[in-house]
């Protein structure tokens, strides 16, 4: 039985290199800097139809439930696009999520 390398990372590395895709997203467009609404310790999502956006605490990439929206994420759009981390669920049903965890 021949053994197959997968290409998923383990949990503790994928969360490090999404924290490191959130905390680099805004850079190219303004230099190196984050945008200035973007308080230390806190990345952006965009969700929903409209791609609301949403400046929520680093501290939720460690909740279960908010990993599994960014494996539907990394599912429906993948983490290396120009649109910023992406959150494929409606805004209500993430507003409630989040309200739950922070």
């Amino acid at each position: 039985m021949a053994l197959r390398k997968t290409n998923k990372l383990p949990p503790a590395a994928a969360l490090k290199q999404i924290l490191k895709r959130c905390s680099s997203l805004g850079r190219k467009e303004s230099g190196g800097e984050l945008p200035v609404d973007v308080p230390k310790g806190h990345f952006v999502v965009y969700v929903g139809e409209n791609r609301r956006r949403f400046i929520l605490p680093i501290s939720l990439l460690s909740s279960p439930e908010f990993k599994s929206l960014l494996r539907l994420a990394e599912e429906e759009f993948g983490f290396d696009h120009e649109m910023g981390l992406t959150i494929p669920c409606e805004e209500v049903v993430f507003r409630a999520l989040t309200s739950g965890l922070r």
